[in-house]
């Protein structure tokens, strides 16, 4: 059995939703389908998502809402109409969209009700036309199919006791059409999941099904091993573990969230990234283990938008409790850090800028200042993560030798490296401006060759 997800753009349409049909209807295996809101048409047109959030802020304000709304139903109207259906499915999804405007804005899950629409009303379309073209299948809600969440709105946590009651999915003979990207809580209310929502959805309900594996359906044939914005034509992976994936995500594979594989990787779940347009593509597989040796590298990835909390101290390695209060500096501003490169003398603490405005940066050099008294402690700005990841690095000698001479010979400077002791990834911490060139650097030194 499969647990099979489709992302906005491979349900933009109704040509894209045709093909959607024709792929769960040719792998009698794909039992699961989890569906994501109507992405864009075109690059100049609007997310359904978007257009809710829109919807959301004018109904917010008090402004005048029809045109909100009259765009949202004319969407899924105009989907409705462009795949000959027949049934009043349509007229649900109007009321359902019209009474949103009946909620209480006091409510914090409102926002999220709002969002969940998306997805909650293009499932029920779905479902209505794999019925109406001879499958055996039904739209389920996240409630229904037990999909119970903590209560913080936009940031949903699965309850672990959740996936008892996802199990039994597992046992019915109908196609299940479930929408992504949120829960319910214990009371009842919709509540969200955080970016790549409706990934996670998919990872979920392949875990508590234990599900043979997840299909990610999106418009790539699987994954690169750098950006193609960025390298020409790179390197397809074939196959790649959950922990090189987890790695590339966060350091800005935008494919697939990385707290997506979470509930999969721990259900020892494969993973495949498919493209709708190309189904029979075999895309990039993602498993717990890869038998398959070679490389050292399997992907190169690029992340911008990061400072430097350089502090310097002498003797600060004899100091109990140094480290200790540098974090609580941070904890007490809600700032969580990312790396944190340390010599004997001082240390660097690699955080995310969008933590750090003018009033919060200066906030903290005070707080440190006065908890740390050092010898020395900056900000620096305008740094950019490059991430090599492969779980073979460990039987290669030489590889940050390789990549940092290929920076050299570019001119460019290495302002931090770190490696964590499992050796899956090697991460260099450059100036921003030097990014782009250094990714291309990297890659050409592991990648010209293949």
């Amino acid at each position: 059995m499969k647990v099979v997800k489709f992302g906005g753009s491979s349900l933009a349409s109704a040509e894209q939703i045709e093909k959607v049909y024709h792929i769960v209807k040719s792998d009698p295996d794909r039992k699961i389908v989890v569906v994501s809101a109507p992405g864009k048409r075109t690059k100049e047109d609007t997310k359904v998502t978007d257009a809710l959030i829109a919807y959301y802020n004018a109904y917010k304000k008090e402004d005048d809402l029809r045109s909100h709304q009259d765009w949202i139903i004319e969407r899924y109207q105009s989907i409705f109409n462009s795949l000959g259906m027949s049934g009043a499915v349509i007229t649900d999804i109007k009321r359902n969209i019209l009474n949103l405007a009946t909620l209480d804005l006091k409510n914090r899950f409102t926002y999220d009700t709002f969002l969940a629409a998306g997805e909650n009303n293009n499932a029920l379309l779905i479902a209505e036309y794999f019925k109406e073209q001879g499958l055996n299948c039904r739209y389920v809600h996240p409630a229904d199919a037990g999909i119970i969440v903590s209560d913080i709105p936009s940031n949903a946590r699965l309850l672990s006791s959740s996936y008892a009651k996802i199990n039994y999915l597992g046992a019915l003979d109908e196609i299940l059409v479930v929408p992504g990207f949120f829960g319910v809580t214990e009371k009842g209310d919709v509540c969200t999941f955080s970016r790549g929502g409706s990934d996670i959805t998919g990872s979920i309900l392949a875990a508590g099904v234990r599900a043979d594996g997840y299909e990610n359906f999106t418009d790539v044939d699987g994954i690169f091993a750098a950006h193609p914005g960025i390298i020409k034509n790179p390197h397809s992976i074939t196959e790649l573990t959950y922990r090189e994936m987890r790695e590339l995500a966060y350091s800005g594979f935008s494919v697939l969230h990385d707290e997506a594989l979470v509930p999969a990787y721990r259900a020892n779940v494969p993973l495949v990234i498919k493209n709708t347009n190309n189904p029979d593509h075999p895309g990039t597989r993602i498993v717990p283990k890869r038998e398959t040796k070679g490389a050292p590298v399997v992907g190169i990835a690029s992340s911008s938008g990061f400072a430097s909390i350089y502090i310097n101290k002498y003797l600060m390695n004899r100091e109990v409790g140094f480290g200790r209060r540098v974090l609580s500096g941070l904890e007490d501003l809600d700032i969580r850090f990312e790396h944190m490169p340390t010599g004997i003398d001082d240390m660097s603490v690699i955080v995310r800028e969008k933590y750090l405005n003018k009033q919060v940066e200066k906030i903290l050099v005070e707080k440190l200042t006065e908890s740390l008294h050092p010898d020395e402690l900056y900000v620096e700005h305008d740094f950019s993560i490059i991430m090599l990841v492969g779980e073979d690095m460990k039987e290669h000698a030489g590889v940050a030798a390789r990549a940092a001479r290929a920076l050299a010979v570019h001119g460019i400077s290495i302002a931090m490296i770190s490696q964590g002791s499992s050796e899956v990834s090697l991460m260099f911490i450059l100036k921003s401006k030097d990014e782009k060139e250094a990714l291309r650097a990297i890659y050409d030194e592991f990648f010209y060759e293949i």
